[in-house]
């Protein structure tokens, strides 16, 4: 399965950083540049009938191989930003998304907005890289962890002052992450698995997360009138890549869907 392939792939890198790098040197970096992250939550949590967007930069993924081959990183943010994202997503993943921490680090020299470090992230060094790079919160897929070693990522996560983004696809996951204590779940439509979709997957699961939380709805997006219907469902934001990829300008993209 190609989870399992990212996976093995991503602990190969890692243990490679580590060797590189190791852990209290990656630490150390923080005393010569301090960086404390934004306001997730209140960047995210929705008021009244506004878009939230949390804009992605994607040059690929394992479905859909290259989305975008004009690819340049900072200038895509720097549109997002300017097209009124909520915050931004950058992919860190190099082999099967194309994507680099070295993006993560140059996109939040240049921009203001909360940026999520997208990644799959089962270690504690993988957080404190996330905050050495500049990002505000990571993401936490609950189908690759165990209950326990997600309650513990995102124990120190917020340690670090992160906040967690907690991806689920199913009931199962859902427990995991009320459990864990996610403040932030996103609900994606893709199973990792195989990469099928199940586009009603919000209508079957919102009805059980309950009201603190805010609810992400990720992967498929693009209909204005699909993310109102979602809106009405309790989600608060939206995790959307492709779709701007695409566009020719996906600063205007995203700033006619925050306007709509």
């Amino acid at each position: 399965m190609i989870l399992e392939e990212i996976l093995k792939k991503t602990k190969e890198d890692l243990e490679a950083r580590k060797k590189a790098l190791p852990y209290d040197m990656l630490g150390r970096s923080l005393a010569s540049n301090p960086f404390f992250p934004k306001d997730v939550i209140r960047a995210l949590r929705r008021e009244k009938s506004e878009m939230k967007i949390i804009a992605e930069v994607k040059k690929a993924s394992p479905s859909k191989g290259l989305i975008r081959e004009n690819f340049e990183p900072l200038s895509i943010a720097l549109n997002y930003e300017k097209g009124g994202a909520a915050a931004i997503s950058v992919l860190t993943e190099p082999h099967f998304f194309e994507g680099s921490l070295e993006y993560l680090s140059l996109i939040r020299r240049y921009t203001q907005v909360p940026l999520l470090r997208k990644d799959f992230i089962f270690e504690e060094y993988q957080l404190l890289e996330a905050l050495v790079y500049g990002a505000d919160f990571v993401l936490l897929i609950a189908r690759m962890l165990s209950t326990k070693a997600l309650k513990k990522l995102l124990e120190f996560a917020r340690h670090l002052g992160l906040e967690a983004l907690v991806e689920i696809h199913s009931k199962e996951d859902l427990s995991k992450a009320i459990f864990a204590g996610a403040d932030i779940i996103g609900i994606n439509h893709r199973n990792l698995e195989d990469f099928s979709m199940d586009m009603n997957l919000c209508e079957k699961l919102i009805p059980q997360i309950p009201n603190s939380k805010i609810i992400i709805a990720e992967s498929g997006l693009g209909d204005v009138a699909f993310l109102k219907h979602l809106q009405a469902l309790g989600v608060d934001a939206f995790l959307m890549g492709e779709h701007f990829m695409r566009q020719r300008d996906e600063g205007l993209a995203l700033k006619k869907i925050c306007e709509a």
